[in-house]
C-alpha cells in the first residue's frame, strides 16, 4: 500500500468528453492528519455535474484545473481515522475525488456514516438509496408536491436519478410518463419499472404532440432532467399551476457556452406554473424521511435499483464519457477494483 492512483483532467473537454481528456498517474497514499481520517475509496459515482467542473469555468463549485483530480462524490471504507465519530471499518459517503485513497474531515462537503444492510449490494447505496434516490425524493416532495392523481412526466427516464423518481411517483398514486432516447430504454421503464407509459423521443417528429396525445389532461409536475428542446416541448402540456422540477438540463452540459434556446417560457406566466431549481445539499431536513422511505420500499422489493457498474479506476473515463454520451442506463457506478 504505497501507490494512490488518480484520475486528473488532462484537457478540457470539447463537446463531448473523451476518455483522452483524462490521465491516470501515481502518487504516494496519504497519511491523515489531526481531525482527518484516511478513506480506501469503494466505489465512484459517475455525475452529469462533474461535466460542468471540466471546462475551467467555475459554477456552484470551483473547476478543476488542468492536472487536478477529479472531483466527485464517492463511497469508500474509513482505514485510519483521527476524526472523532469515526472508526476504521466505517462506510461513509462524501465528495472526494477519483482515487484510491481519500483524506477526509468535518468540512468535506456530503459527509455521511452510512448504515448499510448486508441484504442489500453496497452500490447500492451509491444510487437509489443514495443521492440519486435523495434527489428524486426531495424533487418529488419538496419541489413538485407531489399528490395522488397527478400526471407527471420525467426526462431521462432510464437514467439514476429519472428511474427512481419515476417509481416514487407511481409509490404516490401518480400517473407516470417516462421520456428515454431508445425502444430499449422505454421498455425497462413500463416493463421492469412500472411507469404507465413512455416515449421514445428518438422516434417521434413532434414531441410536443406525443406528451399531449400521451397526457390528454395535461401534465401537473415535470421533473426535469433534461432542459432544452425537452423543456420546450413540456411547457405548452403542462396544466394550469403546475409544477416545474428542475434537477439538471444535461442537454446542454457538453455546450455549456451556447445553451440551447428555451422559446415557449410564456407558459409559466400564462399557466401560472412553479418552475424551481434545486441543489440537495439544501434540502438536509428532508433526507431522514427520504432515506426511511427509500429503504422501507427497497425492503419490501417495491423498488428496483437500475444500476450499470463498471470496475477498475482506469476504466473510469470511459464509464463517464458513456454517461455523458447517453449510452448509459440507471445509475453509473465505477467500483475500484480491490481484492474482496
Amino acid at each position: 500500500m504505497n501507490v494512490n492512483r488518480r484520475i486528473t483532467l488532462r484537457a478540457h473537454p470539447k463537446g463531448h468528453p473523451k476518455p483522452d481528456d483524462f490521465a491516470l498517474i501515481e502518487a504516494p497514499v496519504p497519511e491523515p492528519g489531526p481531525g482527518q481520517m484516511r478513506v480506501r475509496n469503494l466505489y465512484f459515482s459517475m455525475e452529469p455535474a462533474i461535466r460542468g467542473w471540466l471546462d475551467g469555468k467555475d459554477n456552484y463549485f470551483q473547476a478543476i484545473p488542468l492536472g487536478g483530480v477529479i472531483r466527485g462524490p464517492s463511497l469508500g471504507v474509513v482505514e485510519q481515522s483521527n476524526l472523532a465519530g469515526f472508526t476504521p471499518g466505517d462506510y461513509v459517503w462524501g465528495l472526494t475525488h477519483w482515487e484510491e485513497y481519500s483524506i477526509l474531515s468535518a468540512e468535506t462537503i456530503l459527509l455521511e456514516r452510512l448504515t448499510v444492510s448486508p441484504d442489500i449490494p453496497l452500490s447500492h447505496y451509491v444510487g437509489a438509496l443514495g443521492p440519486s434516490g435523495l434527489t428524486a425524493y426531495v424533487g418529488l416532495h419538496d419541489i413538485g408536491r407531489i399528490k395522488a392523481g397527478d400526471t407527471v412526466v420525467i426526462s431521462a427516464a432510464a437514467g439514476a436519478v429519472g428511474s427512481v423518481a419515476g417509481q416514487i411517483a407511481r409509490l404516490r398514486g401518480a400517473r407516470v410518463v417516462g421520456l428515454a432516447g431508445s425502444a430499449e430504454k422505454a421498455a425497462i421503464l413500463t416493463d421492469r419499472l412500472g411507469f404507465h407509459a413512455a416515449i421514445n423521443y428518438r422516434a417521434v417528429d413532434d414531441l410536443r404532440a406525443a406528451i399531449a396525445d400521451t397526457c390528454p389532461t395535461g401534465v401537473d409536475v415535470y421533473f426535469d432532467n433534461v432542459g432544452g428542446r425537452t423543456l420546450d416541448a413540456l411547457l405548452p402540456n403542462m396544466r394550469d399551476f403546475g409544477r416545474i422540477i428542475c434537477c439538471g438540463m444535461i442537454s446542454d452540459y457538453n455546450n455549456q457556452a451556447s445553451p440551447t434556446p428555451v422559446h415557449n417560457l410564456w407558459q409559466v406566466v400564462a399557466k401560472q406554473l412553479t418552475m424551481r431549481g434545486f441543489l440537495l445539499f439544501s434540502h438536509t431536513d428532508s433526507l431522514p424521511q427520504a432515506r426511511h422511505d427509500l429503504h422501507q420500499w427497497a425492503a419490501d422489493e417495491k423498488l428496483v435499483a437500475l444500476e450499470n457498474v463498471t470496475r477498475g479506476i482506469a476504466h473510469a473515463p470511459d464509464s463517464f464519457c458513456r454517461l455523458m454520451a447517453g449510452e448509459t442506463v440507471g445509475k453509473t457506478v465505477l467500483a475500484l477494483d480491490w481484492p474482496d
